[in-house]
């Protein structure tokens, strides 16, 4: 038998998830070895400090910050970084000196994916990406090898563990957002700064990547439509309990039909929205990351696990490290990313869904008909409808009289005949305020 070489990987940072990379290929160097085939071999660590606190002992002999001169000595490169630059410079560097290229890094793959992909491709090095989306859930792969022969119709995922942990409190106990935002952050699950989580930033730039994949064509992250948590009340979280819901940021990513052209097209969105209690989803908590995937021919598939952390991260690194490992031992070119379908992204009025309306109105005979005539005036067909007399205003302090709230659930509209009934509701001398509106999802 043929001994292959040891094969050299660079590591390029050792924050929480690069500093567990670099324990696990150390510690377990034998048993990857023994998986691959080949020796592997640490050839370094780069690093912007030599002397800063790790979650890990690495040898300091492994330290360096010369990352360019690593890259260039080595087989396969490891990018856990993070950020745009210099990121997207050393994965391009390695990309073009013929290494192979792990990264975790969604905000570099959303915004610069076709650049770094169409280097791979020039050069026949492959880059792999498991850990960019869901942590340590295997969701890459099968979209991207499982799933490559079926037709993906529609992806719901809960991609971020901060906001979802942040529901999830609000949800089971009774906390407010701030006092949900301050239980995360002190528990090391949300960020000094939580914009990119609660502002579904982070959330947008894993949409992309899934619909990317999902559908073969370029979703752009400028394309996917953002809102965040910010908004959502504990009343609303209530509500939705007792109506048989749960809110959830959902990460949306769908075929459409452009309503038009008549031309198929594709959706990716990022929003709050109502979640039966009997969908699986709705089972989904703390910080865990769950993705649904409803395909034509494969049916419903959902992957459920652990969204971040440092060790549940570094496992789908290594997975990675070990796929582009044998392919070296095993030969040929890397796979390019199969995104030829040149599908039209299409904006969040082609959307069609189920929307859940509160609204406070003047409490009087023929307020109802009346809403309801707005409703059909606009193309959106009133479902449900429930009422409640008297209204407590925000604060609680007292009852305002002459006043009803008035929840309505409507059949599938489209975002654009939704968007104007709200506009006209605002406007009503009926409507004292539209107090919420939620999207329903996974019904």
């Amino acid at each position: 038998m043929i001994e292959y070489r040891n094969l050299r990987v660079a590591l390029l940072g050792a924050g929480s998830v690069g500093s567990q990379v670099a324990d696990q290929l150390l510690t377990h160097r034998d048993e990857l070895a023994a998986r691959i085939g080949a020796g592997i071999e640490l050839a370094g660590v780069a690093v912007r400090s030599l002397d800063a606190p790790r979650d890990t002992h690495i040898p300091r002999e492994l330290l360096t910050t010369d990352a360019e001169s690593l890259i260039l000595s080595s087989d396969i490169v490891v990018e856990l970084m993070g950020g745009l630059e210099p990121a997207r410079t050393l994965i391009l560097q390695a990309l073009n000196s013929g290494a192979d290229v792990i990264t975790a890094n969604k905000a570099l793959l959303a915004t610069h994916g076709p650049e770094l992909f169409e280097a791979a491709e020039q050069v026949g090095a492959q880059l792999y990406y498991e850990a960019a989306v869901g942590g340590a859930i295997p969701i890459i792969r099968p979209l991207r090898d499982s799933l490559a022969g079926d037709r993906v119709k529609r992806i719901l995922g809960i991609v971020n563990g901060t906001t979802n942990f942040i529901l999830d409190r609000m949800d089971a106990h009774g906390e407010s957002m701030d006092e949900a935002l301050a239980t995360a952050t002190a528990l090391g699950y949300a960020e000094a700064d939580p914009t990119a989580d609660v502002g579904g930033y982070d959330a947008a730039q894993k949409a992309a990547i899934l619909a990317s994949l999902a559908f073969h064509t370029l979703v752009p992250v400028g394309a996917v439509y953002r809102e965040g948590i910010t908004e959502v009340t504990l009343e609303q979280v209530v509500a939705a309990r007792k109506a048989g819901y749960v809110v959830k940021l959902l990460a949306i990513c769908e075929r459409l039909v452009d309503p038009l052209t008549g031309v198929d097209g594709v959706s990716a969105r990022v929003h709050p929205a109502l979640i039966p209690l009997t969908h699986p989803l709705a089972a989904v908590h703390g910080a865990n990351n769950a993705v649904f995937v409803e395909a034509e021919a494969a049916g419903p598939l959902m992957f459920y696990g652990a969204g971040a952390g440092g060790i549940q991260t570094a496992s789908a690194v290594l997975g990675d490290v070990v796929s582009a490992a044998r392919r070296h031992v095993v030969g040929g070119p890397g796979v390019a990313e199969s995104t030829h379908a040149d599908l039209p992204v299409l904006p969040i009025s082609a959307v069609r869904t189920r929307y859940q309306i509160a609204l406070i109105v003047a409490d009087e005979p023929g307020v109802l008909a009346l809403i309801a005539s707005l409703f059909q005036s606009h193309g959106v067909s009133v479902e449900t409808v429930q009422q409640a007399v008297p209204v407590v205003d925000p604060l609680g302090a007292s009852e305002s009289p002459g006043a009803a709230t008035l929840v309505i659930g409507t059949h599938e509209a489209s975002e654009a005949d939704l968007a104007a009934t709200v506009a006209a509701l605002t406007t009503s001398s009926v409507v004292h305020s539209v107090t919420s509106v939620l999207r329903v999802e996974g019904l």
